[in-house]
């Protein structure tokens, strides 16, 4: 009947990847993320705002992440993952954890920091999360994923936040503090 190309699924996906990405906020993000995340993400935009000097700089970023992860939600839920992509899913969640970890520890431990193993952590998340995500969302969305990443990834930036004498120790602490509950309820 030359309609056998339609499927209601693929269109109610793209419908909710598309109003989800529109909405992308902090007050929305609240809706769809827990407390913890949320207060994460406040935390992450102060840092980002007193770091780039622009308030819409730090609201482009923050909204970046909330977009890619509630864009990765929809596509998890919808097991539109090969297996294949699951395996890079599982290795993505292994690095970004890891890489958690390694910021955590940075932060609790003096002389600890390490910016060589953080930026090839960071760009090996970058690598894989682009690849769990190139054959379903967009070039736009992969922009996004590579701006968040040369942000944090900025060799200038994770120096000014590591540093002993940072003025984003106070933020970070609070950041460090919801990355260790996130890892207790499993969600990082």
């Amino acid at each position: 009947m030359g309609d056998s190309h339609f499927k209601a699924k693929d269109i109610g996906m793209r419908t909710q990847k598309k109003l989800l990405s529109r909405m992308a906020n902090r007050n929305i993000a609240k809706v769809f993320i827990d407390d913890t995340s949320a207060d994460l993400l406040d935390n992450l935009h102060r840092i980002v705002r007193y770091q780039s000097g622009h308030k819409k700089e730090a609201e482009k970023i923050i909204k970046n992440i909330i977009k890619i992860v509630i864009k990765m939600g929809i596509l998890y839920r919808n097991d539109q993952f090969s297996q294949e992509e699951l395996k890079i899913a599982e290795k993505f969640k292994h690095k970004f954890h890891s890489t958690a970890m390694a910021i955590i520890s940075f932060y609790e431990v003096d002389f600890s920091y390490d910016r060589n193993y953080l930026l090839q952590a960071l760009n090996e998340c970058c690598a894989m999360l682009k690849d769990l995500i190139s054959n379903h969302l967009t070039d736009k969305s992969l922009n996004r994923v590579d701006y968040v990443f040369s942000f944090f990834g900025s060799p200038g930036f994770l120096d000014d936040v590591f540093r002993r004498d940072s003025p984003y120790q106070e933020t970070l602490g609070r950041i460090v503090s919801d990355m260790h509950k996130m890892m207790e309820d499993g969600t990082l």
